[in-house]
């Protein structure tokens, strides 16, 4: 139960003290209150997804331990076979966040052993909601943006991990 106050600390103070977002806009912790793991069947991800609405401006929230996982941005032939051969992006540091800046679908698997294999794998769709921005591909905003309280609260998540 702390783990996940924790998690929702961490998602509010990244809204109140250093989203550059407008209000509007949402912060989506991936994969809820259990972050980024190696989910406990492949459909996790998908059906945490499901029940989301993305559009341009909004933020993935990754959650993770560095050296355990990791993010990779894909093409959908690859996404389909956790394979690397056309990677668009990496993140190997977390947590990460990135902000969706484009509509269509968007693609992303933890590479790190078979953890895309055994489902840590996220498709989501984002459209172009009312407030669509003028900007190309995805940028990773790093934990100083999430403000002091973001990092101590995620530091805290980290500790009682």
């Amino acid at each position: 139960m702390a783990k996940e106050l924790l998690l929702v600390l961490a998602a509010i103070s990244c809204l109140l003290v250093g989203s550059t977002a407008q209000p509007s806009h949402v912060v989506h912790i991936v994969g809820g209150a259990k972050g980024w793991f190696t989910p406990p069947n492949a459909t996790f991800y998908d059906e945490w997804a499901s029940r989301k609405k993305f559009t341009v401006g909004d933020k993935l929230m990754f959650l993770f331990h560095s050296s355990v996982y990791n993010i990779m941005q894909v093409t959908k032939e690859d996404f389909d076979s956790c394979d690397d051969r056309h990677v668009m992006n990496r993140w190997i540091i977390g947590p990460a966040f990135i902000n969706l800046t484009q509509p269509g679908m968007h693609y992303y698997y933890d590479s790190i052993g078979l953890h895309c294999e055994a489902g840590q794998k996220l498709k989501i769709n984002v459209t172009a909601g009312d407030h669509a921005i003028a900007a190309s591909g995805a940028h990773v905003t790093t934990p100083k943006l999430i403000g002091l309280f973001g990092l101590f609260t995620y530091l805290a998540y980290l500790l009682l991990m």
